[in-house]
């Protein structure tokens, strides 16, 4: 923004990320990043021959349901240190192939793609190509975006008129908006600390309400 060029950022929210890593697909992806023998098959073995079953219990024993077991083929193992690390190794090319024309990061399942560009026509046309890339990738991977939750950010002076542009993949838009939480913090478009302040003066008057009153 000091050197007059139009900034925006998309920050995504992927739908349940971690629940549909495809357990064939990352075994490729270990295989690529060198991951070999036995090794390898410690990995395959942690993954694999997981069942589930879904079992509603109403109080009474003889009206209790359940399911038959279904071998699980999705999804990275929950409430261990290796779910983010998987993931990660599962996305970790994509930053590549979006920073051609973009920065992107990507820290577990948060990732945000900056824009930067004097003219608005091209601003315009890097984002709509970098989107459409994305949404690609994802579906090649059989991940997805979460449109409702995923929203776009143009930022800029106080001085500047803000631009709304219309951002979508397959009929699907997501939203702009004057300001987005990333990794805990709350931007908003002027990239001032308002919208961040007024969340934690709401957390702090809560929890002193809280502390008096104990």
């Amino acid at each position: 923004m000091n050197n007059k060029l139009l900034v925006g950022g998309i920050f995504c929210d992927l739908e349940k990320a971690f629940h549909c890593v495809n357990h064939d697909i990352l075994i490729c992806k270990l295989k690529f990043y060198g991951i070999s023998d036995e090794a390898l098959q410690l990995y395959q073995s942690y993954l694999g021959n997981r069942y589930c079953r879904t079992a509603i219990h109403n109080g009474n024993e003889n009206s209790n349901k359940v399911s038959n077991w279904a071998k699980v083929r999705k999804g990275v193992p929950q409430g261990s240190i290796l779910e983010p690390l998987h993931f990660l190794l599962y996305i970790n090319v994509l930053p590549k192939i979006l920073n051609k024309t973009s920065a992107s990061i990507i820290f577990a399942v948060d990732i945000s793609i900056s824009f930067t560009h004097s003219d608005l026509r091209y601003f315009n046309k890097n984002i709509s190509i970098v989107f459409t890339t994305l949404n690609k990738w994802l579906g090649a991977n059989q991940l997805c975006l979460n449109f409702n939750k995923t929203n776009y950010v143009h930022f800029t002076t106080k001085r500047n008129i803000s631009v709304n542009l219309q951002i979508g993949f397959n009929s699907n838009f997501i939203t702009n908006s004057f300001y987005t939480n990333f990794l805990g913090v709350t931007m908003n478009n002027t990239l001032t600390w308002n919208n961040h302040i007024d969340l934690l003066v709401k957390k702090l008057s809560k929890a002193c309400y809280i502390i008096r009153n104990a």
